[in-house]
């Protein structure tokens, strides 16, 4: 997940690690769909 956020929200390592448990869980599982949507959009 860091790695995404680095890559393509530009969310440096050390301020993801950093964040607060909920805002973690939460750019976690935005993260998530993001990604299933690419997914499913590269199936297209």
């Amino acid at each position: 997940m860091a790695y995404y956020a680095l890559h393509k929200l530009h969310i440096m390592p050390w301020d993801f690690v950093e964040l607060d448990p909920r805002k973690k869980a939460a750019l976690i599982a935005m993260i998530q769909v993001r990604i299933q949507a690419e997914k499913k959009a590269a199936k297209k």
